[in-house]
């Protein structure tokens, strides 16, 4: 008897934890493994600390490197509907800016897709690496 229960409550904390991400789909930290690049992002309550740069204040997220301490930050937020987010980046020191979006996808993924504006980049062994403007993200 204490096993029958301990799994249903198993498999109620499971599907409630599930139904949570599904109903907030712009919250948590998404990963590209073949770039190392992440985005930690919370695009409902706005309340991301950028780590070593905490004098921008709490933003909707950033988009870092694992290789480069330089983030991209995501300035404003739109959310199109449940699935699509329209947001600004800008560099950390302010001087580009571009256009883009964030999409989740019916199996699981992100796709954040470039759009006007500068290219995203980073310093990965002293050369500037350009992001593609098309990536694909996997939430961790």
């Amino acid at each position: 008897m204490k096993r029958w229960f301990l799994s249903i409550l198993l498999t109620l904390a499971c599907t409630c934890t599930w139904a949570q991400n599904t109903n907030e789909p712009f919250k948590g930290h998404l990963y590209n493994k073949e770039y190392k690049v992440y985005l930690h992002i919370n695009f409902y309550q706005n309340n991301i600390l950028i780590p070593g740069q905490e004098l921008f204040g709490q933003v909707a997220g950033y988009f870092g490197a694992d290789l480069d301490s330089r983030k991209w930050i995501f300035t404003n937020v739109t959310l199109k509907d449940n699935h699509t987010a329209a947001l600004l980046v800008t560099n950390d020191y302010g001087s580009e800016d571009l256009e883009a979006t964030l999409t989740a996808q019916p199996d699981g993924t992100f796709v954040f897709e470039q759009g006007k504006g500068s290219t995203i980049k980073f310093a990965i062994q002293r050369k500037w690496q350009k992001m593609p403007r098309r990536l694909v993200f996997v939430k961790q």
